[in-house]
């Protein structure tokens, strides 16, 4: 019995992991981003580690049989050390070892792997039968990409492989908390629609209204939603001509609103990919019912746990 934690910019997420099963699961609004953007780096780092430990240790309450604890963290982890070293939606976090202080907190072994590789990895455990390679896309606060290949978690040498929410489809375009700007996220993620929304309509509302909008007719509400499926597939033709994978996974909160985005997204694709590759190139969205990171956090520290033992 391992923990699974999913970690977004204003929610916590903790579930109780037993053979790929979620039997416990437990929410909490935390407003890290809110956080970050009021507090100074230090004051923020106490709060999320706080929060974070408090959510936990309720969880331990009722299941002390866990072992370890798995987090999926919206960031760049450093492969080697297991810290933080920036996270574009988290402003003013830089090399902060969540694993090592969290750990501290609760008494129990922590580890920390980047939130959208954790859910590519859930996917791919859920899989059945498993593909031989899969690329997750997470369209939430911001997009994360994940990829697994071979059946392992690709990281990259510097832990910044797959990041998709940052490839740049409009040059010049909005500027995006990595510090580049026309980064993908910026129009593919809820916070990219509610932008584009705003933009046409000078009124700010949030994705799932903008989605009720557009399932209503609304002209702006489904140009917000068109742009970001064809921003999402400029990106992720370019990483699958990169990385050859077989299957793409999109997954996210924003995925419920998939069947507004999808007509986009494969028109651009059928544009922007080689064609060899589009007849042998599978693109679902996820069935796992949100529940992706939270199992693919407790799998990796399942694994982890197990290879130091």
């Amino acid at each position: 019995m391992f923990l699974g934690v999913d970690i977004g910019g204003t929610n916590l997420r903790v579930g109780v992991v037993q053979h790929l099963v979620v039997i416990h699961e437990q929410r909490a609004l935390a407003d890290f981003s809110g956080l970050c953007a009021r507090l100074s780096p230090e004051e923020a780092w106490r709060q999320i580690i706080a929060t974070t430990a408090a959510t936990l240790r309720e969880c331990l309450a009722q299941y002390p049989q866990a072992k370890a604890v798995g987090i999926g963290f919206p960031g760049f982890i450093d492969p080697v050390h297991g810290t933080v070293a920036q996270s574009p939606n988290l402003p003013g976090l830089r090399n902060v070892d969540l694993a090592g202080d969290l750990s501290k907190a609760i008494g129990l072994p922590v580890v920390v792997e980047n939130d959208a590789l954790a859910a590519a990895y859930g996917e791919y455990v859920l899989c059945d039968p498993k593909p031989h390679s899969l690329l997750y896309a997470g369209l939430g606060t911001g997009v994360g990409g994940g990829m697994i290949y071979a059946g392992r978690p690709f990281t990259g040498e510097h832990g910044v492989a797959m990041e998709i929410g940052h490839v740049i489809v409009e040059p010049d375009g909005r500027l995006c908390g990595c510090g580049n700007r026309g980064c993908m996220e910026q129009y593919a993620s809820a916070s990219g629609i509610a932008q584009s929304y705003h933009q046409a309509t000078g009124q700010r509302v949030e994705v799932n209204a903008i989605a009720q909008a557009a399932r209503e007719g609304g002209q702006a509400a489904v140009e917000a939603f068109s742009h970001a499926g064809a921003a999402l597939a400029q990106a992720l033709a370019h990483a699958v001509k990169t990385v050859d994978v077989g299957l793409i996974v999109i997954g996210g909160g924003v995925s419920q609103a998939w069947d507004l985005m999808a007509p986009a997204f494969f028109a651009q694709m059928d544009r922007d990919m080689i064609p060899v590759l589009r007849d042998r190139l599978s693109v679902q969205c996820s069935t796992s019912g949100d529940r992706a990171g939270i199992i693919g956090a407790a799998a990796l520290a399942e694994i982890i746990l197990a290879s130091s033992s």
